[in-house]
């Protein structure tokens, strides 16, 4: 069973530097949270904010990317490239030609094991026995046979994930 989440659900928040928004999708019920899944807009070049004993995953999902300057040196988030670092490290992105939509996942490793992995259509994939949440991107994608639609987040476990001829999604696995 899937719970579908649409952009009109997403939780909205303004950055305090103003450089973008952030539209939380969902999170661990627990306090503290053990994950979280957003959609950042990035609208500036400026600092990240830290997420001190957590790991990052980014998904640049619209736009050319960003270049994230870390202390190891940069690290180039590209388009349907997910990207894994650390939320301890100070980072400072710049946009590559513009503004730049991305999917987060931001998880504390102690507790959660998670991956992300962009997938193109045709395809079916199983959701597996730990969470599974699809980001449906463009064309047909079902969850255990409801629709998902363009820019809906499902997030469920059983059943399988069809991906139509020319669907595209992103998809966040949590054990």
């Amino acid at each position: 069973m899937f719970r579908i989440v649409t952009p009109d659900d997403f939780k909205t928040t303004a950055w305090k530097n103003g450089g973008g928004v952030t539209h939380e999708i969902l999170r661990d019920e627990g306090e503290p949270w053990r994950w979280r899944i957003s959609i950042a807009e990035v609208s500036t070049d400026g600092p990240f904010s830290a997420f001190e004993g957590q790991t990052r995953i980014l998904t640049v999902i619209e736009g050319q990317g960003l270049d994230l300057h870390a202390p190891g040196g940069v690290l180039r988030a590209r388009p349907f490239r997910p990207l894994t670092f650390s939320g301890d490290a100070p980072v400072d992105s710049h946009m590559v030609n513009g503004p730049v939509r991305n999917l987060n996942l931001i998880y504390d490793p102690r507790y959660v094991k998670a991956s992300v992995e962009v997938i193109d259509g045709p395809a079916t994939i199983e959701s597996g026995s730990g969470q599974t949440g699809v980001l449906c991107m463009d064309g047909r994608v079902t969850l255990a046979e409801d629709a998902l639609p363009c820019g809906a987040f499902g997030l469920g476990q059983g059943g399988c994930i069809d991906v139509g001829q020319k669907g595209r999604c992103v998809v966040v696995r949590l054990a």
